[in-house]
């Protein structure tokens, strides 16, 4: 099933999507049809330029969303946040379907609204995300903050076509969580969900004030959808170290846009990234595999298991050896 819209001032996603799909919404509440699969979608508003969707179903075929650009509405600043053990998969451009989450599956996406988007949800996987839409005035004031970073300062400014990706840490994922199950008949819920939600935003936000100041460079669709990619295809492997020149052939972009993109959008150096999600999914086999050290080094391409130690204890703190007696 395909479901393509384009927002506009007072757009509802709920309304149309029920509208498409045939189904009824009851107090910001839609029931998936059964045909269709099972879940819902709620949503739940503070006021005209604040609201949070959540989704939660498993479908019986495949769910596309189509979003077309939106320059009326390019004041939204829309978070998407997704949390499943299934890969989702996104595009921005006419381009093949690229993996939103591997390696980790839990990330956020913010972005623009006028670039256009694609997203693919899956048969038979147990789809879980949430979409906070918020005007960049809303969002200013919610922050209040005096001295922004670069990265804040695009997100709560005007006239930028911008995406940046962070990962959904453990804590982030536990108050999703909490704030997908909460019970809406209560009298408060409403007001509680906006606490949580504020508190999400806080979390997100605090990571994003720790990025550089950089020089920032408005980006189009096919930019977003490339660097996606480039993303997954330096996670894919993560025994072979990135090699930028054969990055920026396959993007077609200079060696130069691309490392500035890169690190704009996703906070970091391509390599220093590459590095850090090494170390993730070593800590990863230590702690859920139950490998030993000398076998993740020998997955992630270590040849010197002392440099492995080096690199995994500058970011966790402790060796790869004493961490997997404390997983």
């Amino acid at each position: 099933m395909i479901f393509e819209f384009t927002t506009a001032p007072g757009f509802d996603f709920i309304t149309f999507f029920a509208r498409h799909i045939n189904a009824t919404v009851r107090d910001n509440f839609m029931e998936l049809p059964s045909t269709m699969g099972e879940g819902y979608v709620r949503k739940v508003g503070f006021g005209s330029d604040f609201k949070l969707t959540i989704h939660h179903y498993t479908l019986k075929e495949d769910l596309i969303i189509k979003r077309n650009p939106s320059p009326d509405t390019n004041s939204v600043r829309t978070f998407f946040f997704y949390n499943t053990n299934q890969e989702l998969e996104v595009k921005y451009e006419y381009e093949a379907n690229v993996p939103f989450s591997q390696k980790n599956n839990a990330s956020i996406l913010l972005s623009t609204n006028d670039l256009k988007s694609e997203i693919r949800f899956p048969a038979n996987s147990n789809i879980h995300y949430a979409v906070i839409a918020v005007a960049a005035d809303r969002l200013r004031t919610l922050l209040s903050i005096e001295n922004p970073n670069s990265t804040i300062k695009t997100i709560t400014g005007a006239n930028a076509s911008f995406l940046f990706f962070e990962s959904l840490d453990t804590e982030m994922q536990l108050l999703l969580k909490n704030i997908v199950s909460v019970d809406m008949n209560n009298s408060m819920s409403n007001f509680f969900v906006q606490i949580k939600v504020q508190e999400l935003m806080y979390l997100l936000f605090r990571k994003l004030s720790l990025r550089e100041n950089t020089t920032f460079k408005s980006i189009n669709s096919n930019d977003a959808e490339k660097l996606l990619f480039i993303r997954n295809k330096i996670i894919d492997d993560l025994s072979t170290p990135p090699v930028i020149g054969e990055l920026a052939a396959i993007s077609a972009m200079s060696e130069t846009k691309l490392k500035q993109l890169f690190k704009q959008t996703f906070g970091d150096t391509i390599y220093s990234y590459y590095q850090k999600a090494r170390m993730e999914e070593a800590a990863f086999l230590l702690k859920q595999a139950k490998h030993s050290v000398s076998q993740v080094g020998y997955e992630l391409g270590f040849s010197n298991l002392s440099h492995f130690s080096r690199l995994f204890e500058k970011q966790y703190g402790v060796t790869p050896k004493k961490f997997s007696y404390t997983a």
